[in-house]
């Protein structure tokens, strides 16, 4: 009685100061009962997510991405021992993918009903964008572990729950997705995250080694403030247009109609067809020959800075897309697929700093934008007015309107 008592104060003090925030849609003033990194959460999640939305939105096709997913076959040969967990002890427990969809779930009967009405099932789509501040959304933008109490949450449909997650890893470092188990606020226990960390290290001693690239799967581009190309480690001489080209087809896998890459790349100049012809074979050559013919997309995916800040952006990674953001895509072309990526990519990543109420991502991106004074404005309102930092940024910001 007295933890179910002592649960009951905190989920009430919990509902105080949510109604608070939720009421105004802003930083209410005053102390608050939050942790630190529940109310950095909630100040990113408000200008985005309705606190009162009903049910996580849903994505188009969960499946045919789980029979992809690397966590499959782990999370298949666990099945058994995660489906005992959730039904002996009333939990639902599910796994995502990078972005924080659900690709599977399992639980009671009862539990999944529930768990059905939030959306908490395969498809759902519980990143921070969409669905605020969970225990799903700050596993993956933190990597750590992460338990979210009753209204902790910002959607106050979940205020009945009590979530524990943490980070899946492949063995090369690499985040591929999370495990939670949740159930509700009355049950929860200090023991659950310890199996959570159980069942992760179980999934991860079955993943595969990391294998040696071969073929299109060593391929890595950069195009972030520059341009390289490697093969399994070596350096791969490729003319500028064959790195747009290539560019190109790693920014949309679902590739391009001989027309549409033509009109991407020369725009309305008359150039003949066999010209870009003969750049996608000479590219084809020197990748291993992994570009369809009739379709140009890339038949297997290839290792890119400007794809992995995409992902970053839409996990809210904003320090791993800062780090990866080392300039413009592609300074020096002029192609009109590429300028318009490129406009995309700054955009995207400029609006989540500005969005962002950390003061290291402003005076980060700052560094690569000097010319652009709303962000370092943006710096000197994040920054504690003892911050030492707040010197370069000053100067920036003068540089900029001067």
């Amino acid at each position: 009685m007295p933890q179910t008592r002592t649960l009951s104060q905190r989920r009430a003090d919990l509902e105080q100061e949510w109604a608070r925030w939720a009421s105004s849609h802003a930083v209410p003033p005053g102390k608050t009962v939050l942790r630190t990194e529940v109310v950095q959460s909630w100040r990113r999640s408000l200008p985005t997510v309705d606190p009162a939305c009903p049910a996580a939105p849903a994505d188009s096709d969960p499946g045919s991405r789980w029979s992809r997913s690397p966590l499959r076959t782990p999370v298949t040969d666990l099945s058994g021992d995660l489906r005992s967990i959730a039904d002996d002890s009333g939990f639902v427990a599910a796994v995502t993918d990078d972005r924080g969809t659900i690709l599977w779930s399992c639980g009671g009967r009862v539990m999944r009903r529930r768990a059905e009405e939030v959306n908490f099932a395969p498809g759902g789509r519980w990143d921070e964008t969409h669905m605020g501040t969970n225990a799903l959304s700050l596993a993956l933008r933190t990597g750590q572990p992460s338990i979210v109490f009753s209204a902790e949450h910002l959607v106050a449909a979940l205020h009945g729950w009590v979530c524990y997650c943490a980070p899946i890893h492949a063995r090369d470092g690499r985040r591929l997705g999370v495990l939670d188990l949740s159930t509700t606020w009355d049950r929860s226990h200090p023991l659950a995250m310890s199996t959570v960390r159980a069942l992760v290290s179980a999934i991860e001693s079955r993943l595969p080694e990391v294998p040696a690239d071969t073929g299109a799967a060593g391929i890595r581009l950069r195009c972030l403030g520059g341009a390289a190309v490697t093969r399994a480690g070596r350096s791969i001489r490729l003319r500028p247009r064959q790195i747009e080209i290539l560019t190109l087809l790693a920014l949309d896998p679902d590739g391009y109609t001989p027309q549409r890459l033509h009109a991407a790349i020369y725009g309305d100049r008359a150039v003949s067809a066999s010209t870009l012809k003969a750049d996608v074979s000479h590219l084809r050559q020197a990748t291993g020959g992994d570009i369809t013919s009739r379709r140009y997309t890339l038949a297997r995916p290839i290792s890119c800075d400007a794809v992995d800040l995409l992902e970053a952006i839409a996990a809210g990674d904003l320090a791993t897309a800062l780090r990866l953001y080392r300039g413009p895509l592609l300074p020096g072309s002029d192609t009109p697929g590429i300028a318009h990526w490129r406009e995309y990519l700054t955009v995207s990543l400029r609006t989540a700093v500005l969005t962002s109420e950390s003061p290291t991502h402003a005076v980060e991106f700052g560094a690569r934008c000097p010319d652009d004074a709303q962000v370092h404005e943006h710096a000197l309102r994040l920054l504690p007015r003892d911050d030492p930092r707040r010197a370069l940024v000053t100067a920036r910001l003068h540089a900029a309107l001067g």
